[in-house]
């Protein structure tokens, strides 16, 4: 909806992205900030609608600062959890120093609590500008080790790619209808970082188990076998989703708590520039060693 006009002679806004101008501003702003199109979105059914964006914009229409808040129900220690990321903060240059960014977060902010949100999420390389608001980071750990042993008949799987309208309706189908890939610690239901994060990494690879239909992402290097996510009605256990894709690797990181795949590896820090923080009365239940999917990643 459309805003008054503050002392800067912007215009605030706030759930915004039904104008079709106003969200390819923001597309603008990101592209300029951050070098990443959003855009792609459009082809994936739209931005997320469950997003809340507040901005900012100058008399020519053009977004000069935003943050938005957006729904990522998670499963925590067994149960669901209503919880809300941060996402597509961004000022441009020039509008800087003036406490846009600062004003956008505390709306942001104030809008989940009273939504009654019990859980708030943000990635972040600057973890002090998020401390005041009461956010405290989460450290993360990937969970590694051997391989299970080869399971026997797993049935195959066949890569998938986004570009493929057929293979983009599946894709989509499947993280509609997907179980929490972990009872400790994982998305319950997202489908709109899945797609941008495998769009805009390309060593991200795709498959599609043929006998589970679950929808594997993962990576492939030298040194090991790298699980990102499971998408799914039910999740395989690791040593089918191995001998599906026809992977005998020596060594095994899974990229979120492995407590549905019948393997148990070790947790050991995740080192990333940014960080996970993590604000709210459910922040006191993660307690063990936990990682948000990359697939997830915001």
């Amino acid at each position: 909806m459309p805003g008054a006009a503050d002392s800067h002679g912007l215009t605030l806004r706030q759930d915004y992205f039904g104008d079709p101008a106003a969200w390819a501003g923001l597309v603008a702003l990101l592209q300029d900030t951050f070098g990443i199109d959003v855009g792609i979105q459009d082809r994936f059914g739209g931005p997320d609608p469950t997003s809340m964006p507040f901005g900012y914009f100058d008399g020519s229409g053009a977004c000069v600062a935003n943050f938005s808040a957006f729904s990522m129900p998670l499963m925590i220690e067994g149960r669901r959890v209503k919880a809300a990321g941060f996402q597509s903060g961004a000022v441009r240059p020039e509008w800087r120093g003036r406490g846009l960014y600062r004003d956008l977060m505390r709306r942001a902010f104030g809008w989940c609590d009273t939504q009654g949100f019990e859980l708030a999420l943000l990635l972040t390389d600057k973890p002090a500008l998020y401390q005041p608001y009461g956010f405290k980071v989460l450290p993360q750990y990937q969970f590694s080790g051997p391989p299970p042993a080869h399971a026997g008949l797993a049935g195959s799987s066949r890569a998938l790619l986004l570009d493929d309208p057929d293979d983009l309706a599946l894709v989509m189908r499947v993280l509609r209808e997907r179980t929490a890939v972990s009872s400790a610690f994982s998305v319950a239901a997202q489908a709109e970082m899945f797609l941008l994060n495998s769009h805009f990494d390309p060593d991200i690879r795709l498959a599609h188990l043929e006998q589970s239909g679950a929808i594997i992402a993962w990576r492939s290097g030298e040194a090991a076998f790298q699980l990102l996510d499971v998408a799914g009605r039910t999740i395989p256990p690791l040593s089918v989703i191995l001998a599906a894709l026809d992977q005998r690797p020596g060594r095994i990181e899974v990229c979120f708590p492995p407590d549905r795949l019948g393997w148990q590896g070790t947790p050991e820090p995740f080192v990333s520039y940014t960080s996970l923080m993590v604000r709210g009365d459910a922040a006191d239940r993660l307690t063990g060693p936990v990682m948000l999917s990359p697939m997830a990643e915001f």
